[in-house]
């Protein structure tokens, strides 16, 4: 049965760089309102990790992604300390849309709703 490991570790990682994200004192991250994490993708040998965020500001993404970045150093030794894993992983940023996307699709699927639901009604009858 394979191990689930990498899964464990992925939540770990997700779970404490939330914690640091919610400190950093970097303006860029700080004044975005908004940042979550929405996944972290390890490899197997936990030498990278894809971090994808997501942030309520579209305009602000491209920014809090260069402020990320830009403290990636800091929250990788962070990391280390809090994880206590033999291998840190590398830290890379990545901007996740698929908020948006669940938002558009759930969008879509409410106007197909509201036409079957006008289509089975017989049309109103209007004054004259």
């Amino acid at each position: 049965m394979p191990s689930n490991r990498i899964g464990r570790i992925n939540e770990e990682i997700q779970r404490e760089l939330s914690d640091q994200i919610r400190r950093l004192k970097d303006p860029r991250v700080s004044a975005a309102g908004m940042v979550s994490l929405t996944r972290v993708d390890t490899t197997s040998d936990l030498r990278y990790a894809k971090v994808y965020v997501s942030v309520l500001d579209k305009n602000a993404e491209k920014d809090v992604l260069k402020g990320l970045r830009s403290a990636s150093g800091f929250l990788r030794r962070e990391l280390g300390r809090a994880l206590q894993l033999r291998y840190t992983p590398e830290l890379q940023f990545q901007g996740d849309d698929s908020i948006l996307h669940g938002a558009h699709i759930l969008e879509v699927l409410r106007k197909v709703e509201y036409a079957s639901d006008d289509a089975g009604q017989p049309p109103a009858e209007t004054e004259e």
